[in-house]
């Protein structure tokens, strides 16, 4: 492969190696240990969906910092609340991710494999537009610092198309019978090689990967927050793939992804403990503090799912009509467990227990 020409040859997969070498078993042991306590303790939870805006608003923020695209947790959580017209477009570009997720994840539960149209979905998204699959040349991977071209993807759409439909083979079917961890690490390298969209290949394809774990049962949810580990050693990461492009280097990429899911999956498992302990603490503090009619669980979950909320949410659940809505909100901010703040002429209420506890986590 050269760097300065399109990797058109880029071989269709399984690789042609042995990659279940003693290393990577003893890798994937590891990470699948891990993930089957965090799935484990997340089916114990009566609402798991309460923990996944919070989650998945972390992964987004992490994995749109990979691709330089910062935006703060304030800006983030306001956001949430606030007319979307007035949201700055590096935040925009992060709540797309969150709601690529959940596209991707509704269409995986209702078709059962990830297809090329799914993959397609997710990427229009996150960049919300049609472009779709690339057919026109001149897309490569460029450092940054020195402005050098490190790796030109496939630019021949057949090549394009064909190398995609033997990705989605080999996420759905057993053409390569490796442990799931495994085949994950070996797709995960094969889309960013592919580099099949315009835009936004690194983030659809980290949605892809927590996606597939739940396509193989070894999550119920996407709730893996796998950037954030990514984006402490960028370099690690690129390097790694880079490696098996000109060398073949195929161990040292699918331990380093294994390992990546292991302390991944004890590292999100903590925050979501973290998160269900805070909110037994404020129901207990509120049943100490409030008239009973004044609170209930679906309340404080709403005020958890989310750092900043306001009035309509209260109602749009269900909980509350608008003015009792009003009331309870005032009343936990009467006791501290809210702050009152005004945004865009309109009251908004900032859990900021919940915000210092997903900042001290990021």
């Amino acid at each position: 492969m050269s760097a300065n020409n399109p990797f058109n040859e880029l071989p269709n997969l399984p690789p042609v190696v042995d990659l279940e070498t003693p290393r990577v078993l003893k890798a994937a042991i590891a990470a699948n240990r891990e993930l089957a306590q965090l799935k484990g303790y997340c089916a114990l939870l009566p609402n798991e969906t309460i923990l996944l805006n919070s989650i998945i608003l972390q992964e987004a923020r992490a994995s749109s910092e990979i691709e330089n695209i910062i935006t703060t947790h304030d800006d983030l959580y306001r956001a949430m609340v606030i007319d979307y017209q007035s949201i700055e477009p590096a935040t925009k570009e992060v709540l797309n991710y969150r709601s690529a997720t959940w596209t991707g994840y509704e269409q995986l539960k209702k078709a059962g494999s990830i297809t090329t149209n799914i993959i397609v979905a997710i990427q229009k998204e996150l960049e919300g537009n049609d472009a779709g699959i690339r057919t026109l040349p001149g897309t490569a991977l460029v450092n940054d610092a020195t402005g050098e071209t490190i790796y030109i993807p496939p630019d021949d759409p057949v090549a394009i198309q064909q190398l995609l439909t033997n990705l989605e083979t080999y996420l759905n079917t057993d053409i390569h019978p490796v442990d799931p961890l495994i085949r994950m690490a070996v797709a995960h390298y094969q889309f960013e090689s592919i580099h099949p969209f315009y835009d936004g290949n690194g983030r659809t394809g980290r949605i892809v990967n927590v996606l597939y774990l739940v396509k193989e049962e070894l999550l119920d949810s996407p709730i893996l927050y796998l950037s954030r580990n990514i984006i402490r050693d960028k370099r690690t990461y690129y390097r790694l793939l880079q490696g098996i492009r000109e060398n073949g280097e195929w161990e040292e990429w699918v331990v380093y992804m294994l390992e990546l899911i292991a302390g991944t999956a004890d590292e999100t498992l903590g925050m979501i403990r973290q998160i269900v302990k805070l909110m037994d603490e404020t129901i207990e503090e509120a049943r100490k503090n409030l008239p009973k009619a004044s609170y209930s669980k679906e309340l404080i979950e709403t005020i958890i799912t989310q750092p900043y909320t306001k009035i309509e949410h209260l109602v749009q659940q269900g909980i509350v009509e608008r003015r009792t809505a009003s009331k309870y909100l005032q009343q936990l901010e009467e006791i501290g467990i809210l702050i009152a703040t005004k945004e865009w002429k309109q009251k908004i209420y900032i859990n900021h227990r919940l915000v210092d506890l997903l900042k001290r986590r990021a």
